[in-house]
């Protein structure tokens, strides 16, 4: 499996042929070490909730690409007159699960605001059984321990960034409840307001989850699980 990391929630996944975007957020991000532009394939794009930090080239990209755009059923509806073409669209809701290019995709719930609809997160289960658990923007919830019951989460993606979703403490202990084997920190870093270095994670992951791994990822560096 192979993780690319465009800056801020922004990133590509690659694993048994089928490329992933999530949250394609390149233009205004000062992370983003590439223009969505540059993007050369795309077989499914991913959003977690319609804030521009997130959402950001979901449209431009999956009609660039032919990609199918995965998020709640709200934003699909909201993408279609801004010229998404409704063959790409795939809305589905909270608990809901579906299948493309062999990734079984669940929607789970995410502590954040949306413009439309509710903030969400991903639950990725590949043909080889590789599970991963994508926050999206949120802060801390019990029923991440839920998660955890119903799926073996071998990688979660957490924001630590603070002020609009959990901070690093949150963040550790968010790990301990899904018990995943690795952890990679997003959210972070882009802005001064957001948190600015992983040592305060990487702290509180040896108190909280002395089990998990932190993952770095550099930006626009490819790492492989």
């Amino acid at each position: 499996m192979e993780t690319t990391w465009f800056g801020h929630s922004n990133f590509r996944i690659a694993h048994e042929g089928t490329t992933i975007l999530i949250d394609p957020f390149f233009i205004g991000n000062p992370a983003a070490p590439i223009s969505h532009k540059e993007i050369e394939a795309v077989d499914l794009i991913l959003v977690t909730h319609d804030h521009t930090d997130h959402v950001g080239q979901s449209l431009e990209l999956a009609v660039r690409h032919d990609a199918e755009v995965v998020a709640i059923f709200d934003v699909i509806q909201s993408l279609i007159p801004q010229g998404l073409p409704e063959s790409l669209g795939v809305g589905m809701n909270i608990g809901g699960t579906i299948e493309r290019c062999g990734v079984k995709i669940k929607m789970v719930q995410a502590a954040h605001s949306a413009a439309n609809g509710s903030a969400t997160g991903f639950i990725l289960t590949f043909g080889d059984g590789r599970c991963i658990y994508y926050s999206g923007d949120t802060g801390l919830f019990g029923d991440m321990a839920l998660f955890a019951e119903f799926h073996d989460i071998d990688t979660a993606f957490l924001p630590i960034g603070d002020r609009f979703t959990m901070g690093p403490d949150e963040a550790a202990y968010a790990c301990s409840l899904l018990k995943c084997n690795k952890v990679v920190p997003m959210h972070w870093g882009t802005w001064p307001i957001l948190t600015k270095n992983l040592e305060s994670f990487e702290a509180a992951l040896t108190e909280r989850a002395p089990g998990t791994e932190i993952v770095r990822v550099e930006i626009g560096k490819t790492a492989e699980f």
